[in-house]
């Protein structure tokens, strides 16, 4: 009797277990990389759409570590981790991403350049080492979200050098 072998997971490629997003943000440089970096900015659009961060904490600095728990709609506690391992201020991030709980998930790693742009900031988004196709395409989904969140926030907040109404009547 022949015992059918199962079928092998075959490992993705290379291409496969990477993520590129890039997206224009009409902000300064400086002030999308403190949205990324400031936990009251982080808190508001980090997370997908009806998803809320209660608790995120940051030592942003090469080594410094990071945490937060995103809350689906449904009241799930979600943990999400890691280190990082490179910040140049205004240009770039370089940090482990890893969900807390999944022992057998991968520890993935997101490098997020800033760049200027004549309509404001280039944001180019890295994330690689993606165990399969689905969970990298289920991470797009969510940073899209997290893209457009980003995107509102960066519309209400003021922008460096830009008078107030305060400031003006105050002349």
């Amino acid at each position: 009797m022949t015992v059918p072998r199962k079928p092998r997971k075959t490992k993705p490629k290379s291409a496969e277990k990477k993520l590129t997003l890039t997206r224009i943000f009409a902000a300064p440089r400086m002030l999308v990389f403190a949205a990324w970096t400031r936990p009251e900015h982080l808190r508001v659009w980090s997370s997908p759409h009806g998803f809320t961060i209660p608790v995120g904490e940051s030592d942003l600095r090469p080594g410094g570590r990071w945490r937060i728990c995103m809350v689906s709609p449904e009241g799930e506690k979600l943990w999400v981790e890691g280190v990082y391992r490179k910040v140049v201020p205004g240009r770039l991030l370089d940090f482990t991403h890893a969900w807390e709980g999944e022992e057998d998930g991968p520890e993935t790693l997101v490098t997020v350049r800033f760049a200027d742009h004549p309509r404001g900031t280039k944001l180019t988004f890295t994330q690689t080492g993606f165990s399969s196709t689905a969970s990298r395409d289920g991470h797009a989904g969510g940073w899209k979200e997290c893209f457009e969140r980003l995107g509102e926030l960066l519309g209400k907040l003021p922008k460096p050098g830009a008078a107030t109404k305060q400031t003006r009547r105050g002349r």
